[in-house]
């Protein structure tokens, strides 16, 4: 009887509605790590207790993103191609690690951010909610998507120009630890960036393969 009514559920498009909730959630989770990160750069929260949030958030994001692997496997139809839906997963899942990643590093070298990081990161959570309001409207007016995910992309883009602007700032001054440390900062930013890029690619081809 459970299979039935997991068939049915499937023929009917329910599944789309569970997976794109699994999804919302593993987003959302990554949402709340691009605040913390922003917060922690800007000063309004010390790099320890920062790494201690972000690891639970991680947690949240992970479970999230295991039930959604779950069910593509059970699903007889996704809302888009599975493939490109395990891409995006994936992609927002690095972000995430990344974030975390970030926040140990930043309580571990025990240096103070610089404007140039806390502006990527606040570039960074644009680029997080243009991503988050694509798959909303995937859920819900999915020709609407295709634009908005073009949102994601640009502050990808310009994730990556404020990162080589930043970098040659902090490299224009004497070579010593502390600028080191910074630029390994600037640089897991980066690598956020580029995870951000390749979820909203991810999505525009899943999109696209859809006709949206």
């Amino acid at each position: 009887m459970r299979r039935l009514r997991r068939f049915v559920r499937n023929l009917l498009g329910g599944s789309d509605d569970i997976l794109m909730g699994h999804l919302a959630q593993q987003i959302a989770a990554t949402h709340q790590g691009a605040d913390l990160a922003a917060e922690m750069l800007a000063g309004k929260l010390p790099g320890e207790e920062a790494y201690e949030k972000m690891v639970d958030i991680e947690h949240r994001g992970d479970e999230a993103r295991a039930r959604l692997v779950s069910e593509i496997g059970r699903a007889l139809t996704t809302p888009i191609d599975r493939e490109d839906l395990f891409r995006v997963s994936r992609s927002i899942d690095d972000i995430l690690d990344n974030l975390r990643d970030l926040a140990r590093e930043y309580s571990l070298y025990g240096v103070t951010a610089t404007p140039s990081h806390v502006a990527v990161a606040e570039a960074i959570r644009s680029g997080i909610e243009e991503l988050e309001a694509a798959l909303s409207a995937l859920a819900h007016e999915p020709p609407e998507a295709s634009h908005m995910v073009l949102g994601a992309r640009k502050e990808a883009n310009q994730v990556r120009r404020m990162y080589q602007e930043g970098l040659a700032s902090v490299v224009d001054n004497e070579i010593t630890s502390e600028v080191i440390k910074r630029r390994e900062l600037l640089r897991r930013l980066d690598v956020v960036g580029l995870r951000l890029g390749e979820a909203a690619d991810a999505l525009a081809d899943g999109i696209m393969k859809r006709g949206y």
